[in-house]
């Protein structure tokens, strides 16, 4: 790989940032030469801040890195494609993207997020919280009591009642997994490996 940066009177190429598990484009940024060595030989990407006039390390001052796993150039050599393991938020609006159509809609990153914040920072009027102050036991019983609802309404014909199940027990789950330290990226790694065999 050899991207062609004398191309551009500033030295600079767009770099596209996509979301290794989700193909979500995620932002854009530019880089010089250094920024990419930088980028290759840390594991994370760093970007040059055309705003600071020197180099930038995306999470450098909120700890949301992006950890790099594939970079691959254009057929012109003059943009590159970053696929990444974000670790937290990438936009400054503590949005997963910084493109807008994405930043106002639900998504399970950001129940993910909610989830471990009524963890972190419990509530005494919080639903969610209460489970976690109740321990493991009983977040697992409620996803066995979540997963056998689903299966009775499954049997019937009432949409409603099944997709409401299904959104009770997903929920739970996503409980249960953060209870345990995990969260839908490490399930998501799983089923990709078994996906390559």
């Amino acid at each position: 790989m050899k991207p062609d940066f004398a191309k551009y009177s500033d030295g600079l190429i767009p770099a596209i940032i996509q979301d290794s598990n989700s193909q979500k484009v995620l932002m854009l940024g530019f880089m010089n030469e250094e920024a990419l060595t930088k980028t290759k030989s840390e594991g994370r990407v760093t970007f040059f801040s055309r705003s600071k006039q020197r180099l930038w390390t995306k999470g450098e001052s909120s700890g949301n890195y992006l950890t790099v796993k594939e970079i691959m150039e254009d057929c012109d050599s003059d943009t590159l494609l970053i696929k990444v393991d974000p670790t937290g938020s990438v936009c400054h609006t503590g949005a997963d993207t910084c493109f807008k159509e994405d930043n106002s809609s639900f998504s399970l990153d950001k129940l993910e997020q909610i989830i471990a914040d009524r963890k972190n920072n419990a509530s005494d009027t919080s639903y969610t919280s209460s489970l976690f102050t109740k321990g493991i036991n009983k977040i697992a019983q409620k996803v066995g009591e979540e997963a056998v609802e689903l299966v009775i309404e499954s049997k019937d014909d009432d949409k409603e009642k099944f997709l409401g199940e299904a959104a009770d027990l997903l929920f739970h789950y996503l409980i249960l997994l953060q209870a345990k330290g995990f969260g839908l990226r490490d399930v998501k790694q799983v089923l990709a490996a078994r996906h390559k065999n």
